[in-house]
């Protein structure tokens, strides 16, 4: 089923089409002719649409990060919304196609801002390179025309995800329910402490992963979740109900 509305913009790459799609109140980032990578409300332009980005906002209730990396931009909506409820916070994103970073710049109002590094490279490479500082938190969310990016739940991955981040950092991964059934969690429990998850209703599995444990009781958890909705202006309860220890 084709995106409803007007395309405004779209290119090429050596990986294939970006598009925007406008149908006069939302704004859509596609990379195929039936997908929808990002939507962008216009009267609420800091408030993410999809189910799962504000749900891989629950590592808020985690952590009060000082500098997270988000690997794969999209539209940029998550770190739109990171860039004005969280003055203090430095971002590193890490996006591998760079006409899709000019798109969120032009089309989607990603904030260029001296607080937010934009990175042009592979995720991949990046979390091979040496890095001098650590990060609170590390979103991950690559995704192509074709779905999610495999290499984002191999080992090689998650363990240097794992290095990059501090001692009370965590991952927060975008998946497919159906990753339930692979050797993610193995993963995982090789390496970290503290791991969560939770299902949308729009098939996503958002991994949350922590080198320590959280020691916050359920009762501390909402209520924290009840301070951060107002924040951000927008719930994190219904998903909190979701979120599962494993």
């Amino acid at each position: 089923m084709s995106i409803p509305g007007k395309e405004i913009h779209r290119s090429y790459d050596e990986y294939g089409a970006i598009r925007v799609i406008d149908d006069g109140n939302k704004r859509y980032l596609a990379f195929g002719d039936t997908d929808e990578q990002s939507c962008w409300l216009k009267s609420e332009p800091l408030v993410p649409q999809h189910e799962y980005s504000r749900a891989m906002l629950m590592a808020l209730l985690m952590i009060e990060p000082k500098r997270c990396i988000t690997l794969g931009l999209g539209a940029g909506a998550l770190n739109s919304c990171l860039h004005h409820h969280y003055p203090e916070l430095k971002q590193q994103i890490v996006e591998l196609r760079a006409d899709v970073i000019q798109t969120a710049y032009k089309y989607f109002h990603l904030p260029r801002s001296k607080r937010m590094e934009m990175i042009n490279m592979d995720a991949y490479d990046f979390l091979h390179d040496e890095h001098k500082r650590k990060a609170d938190i590390i979103f991950s969310d690559i995704y192509s025309e074709e779905g999610l990016d495999v290499k984002q739940l191999s080992p090689e991955f998650l363990t240097a995800a794992h290095g990059l981040l501090k001692e009370n950092g965590w991952l927060v991964l975008n998946c497919w329910r159906e990753h339930q059934s692979g050797d993610c969690l193995d993963i995982l429990r090789g390496l970290f402490t503290d791991i969560r998850g939770c299902t949308t209703s729009c098939g996503n599995w958002v991994i949350f992963a922590g080198k320590q444990e959280n020691t916050l009781t359920s009762k501390q958890l909402k209520q924290h979740a009840k301070e951060l909705n107002l924040k951000l202006g927008f719930s994190l309860s219904s998903s909190l109900s979701r979120l599962k220890q494993y």
